[in-house]
């Protein structure tokens, strides 16, 4: 039987998974050394067996010189083969494989492996949603946290989590770990296009922080904000967002 755009998704995020937990736990590399090789071994698989299975489809991945070929095309797969290159050569569990086709500009489908937790979330079996959590909880990055985030955090008495990678925080809001993920400091689109599928899938609020919808395979790939949440929250976190003004 031939696979659905959302087995073909979770297939291979699970196998990029498991080929860089495979090549951290051979032990012969480290830190920066590690990431680089996961990444590009990751990467290998994931475009191979994306053209392979659907050849008249486009990719543009973190690690493929990009083709602007690309954006004629109405089926765009973007994948980030390792998403929190950072913590996984620190052997930390929060970093992800992210594999996610846009279809006409849209996050469609999308896989996000966390294979430190061995775990894989979908947009193709959506995650009942958890009560939030008392108090809230906010997503900020553990090395850079955004002063926008940190302000809304304070204003709505919400706790800061602070994790890895972009993959990994989105997830924690769909697994009811966390509440809100509110990220001011740049992304591109492999690093959100995954899970915005898996969290809209799974009923949250997706947007970017003036509220606008995300779009995806665009010539300038660079994303400067993305808010992910409840839904009973997005209009407050939008309102405090707006009302941030720096120093």
């Amino acid at each position: 039987m031939t696979e659905n755009d959302e087995q073909l998704a979770a297939r291979l995020a699970d196998a990029a998974g498991r080929i860089l937990l495979d090549l951290r736990a051979a032990g012969d590399l480290a830190g920066k050394v590690l990431g680089q090789a996961g990444d590009e071994a990751a990467n290998a698989m994931l475009c191979r067996e994306l053209r392979a299975a659907r050849p008249d489809d486009a990719i543009l991945s973190e690690e493929e010189k990009d083709n602007p070929a690309r954006l004629a095309s109405h089926r765009v797969w973007i994948v980030d083969p390792l998403d929190g290159t950072r913590e996984y050569g620190e052997g930390r569990s929060d970093w992800a494989v992210h594999v996610a086709l846009a279809i006409d500009g849209v996050a469609s489908v999308g896989a996000v492996a966390l294979p430190g937790l061995g775990l894989t979330l979908t947009s193709g079996a959506p995650t009942a949603l958890a009560p939030a959590n008392e108090p809230l909880r906010m997503l900020v990055s553990r090395t850079r946290p955004a002063a926008e985030a940190v302000q809304v955090a304070e204003r709505m008495g919400a706790e800061l989590l602070a994790m890895g990678s972009a993959g990994a925080k989105a997830m924690a809001v769909v697994r009811g770990e966390a509440d809100i993920y509110l990220h001011t400091g740049g992304q591109y689109e492999w690093d959100n296009c995954a899970p915005v599928a898996v969290a809209q899938a799974a009923g949250l609020h997706v947007s970017r922080v003036d509220g606008s919808p995300l779009r995806y395979n665009n010539a300038d790939t660079y994303l400067p904000d993305l808010l992910i949440c409840r839904r009973e929250l997005a209009d407050e976190v939008l309102r405090l967002a707006s009302e941030y003004s720096p120093g």
